[in-house]
């Protein structure tokens, strides 16, 4: 009888050990019509507070979830494929497993946040001074930390109707080095704004509601304000 080689039980294990992690953190991540769980519930629950889907949240991926994904994707200039893949796991604030992830503070991650912040971030203040850029990024993590908002960057950002550069799609525009550092300024805990989660331009403005947040700080073209 042949010896098995501790080489060898060695690489077959190694190779196991890659396919999990692999399957773990790529194929494990798409939800799609027929998909089960706490993770379906999680979306559900998302698309329904978030006005794309209406129906009970039951943790089964079916007509109606299929019908909300198709929504929310097509509101946020992504692929619309009714499959909930890494993209669309983004724009509803659900984690994306990954190894390179690391977390800095609740429901931030370097490796996920930084570019979407920049966008942000760009989109929304390109022109403005270098601490009212710090400042927009600021707005958006105070947010994240804020009970009355998305727990996450990518929940922040691509709820509806929140910023005007994602229904303008100017989201999509490479930032540029500035918007960058402003980013990892903000993540960094520079808040100019003492604590806003509102700004706004008053010279561009059309939401009467906007109005009723008392402003507290001025930073170039935009007004901010608390609760």
């Amino acid at each position: 009888m042949r010896k098995i080689r501790p080489f060898a039980v060695i690489l077959v294990l190694a190779v196991v050990l890659l396919c999990w992690i692999y399957t773990d953190t790529t194929f494990a991540q798409n939800l799609h019509w027929g998909s089960r769980g706490e993770d379906v519930r999680t979306a559900q629950s998302k698309l329904v507070r978030w006005g794309y889907m209406d129906g009970e949240v039951d943790g089964i991926f079916g007509p109606q979830t299929y019908r909300g994904v198709r929504n929310l994707q097509r509101n946020n200039g992504l692929i619309v494929d009714g499959i909930i893949g890494p993209q669309t796991r983004r724009a509803l604030g659900m984690p994306v497993r990954s190894a390179t992830t690391v977390s800095t503070s609740r429901g931030v991650s370097r490796s996920d946040d930084v570019n979407l912040l920049a966008r942000i971030i760009f989109s929304e203040s390109k022109g403005e001074p270098y601490v009212g850029q710090v400042a927009v990024g600021a707005v958006v993590l105070n947010r994240v930390r804020h009970p009355s908002f998305p727990n996450t960057i990518a929940g922040v950002v691509y709820q509806p109707c929140a910023f005007e550069p994602v229904k303008r799609g100017t989201i999509n525009l490479a930032p540029n080095d500035s918007a960058f550092r402003a980013a990892r300024d903000a993540l960094n805990g520079w808040d100019p704004t003492g604590g806003a989660i509102y700004f706004w331009n008053p010279a561009t403005a059309t939401s009467k509601w906007i109005w009723t947040r008392k402003i507290t700080l001025t930073i170039g073209r935009h007004v901010f304000a608390h609760d």
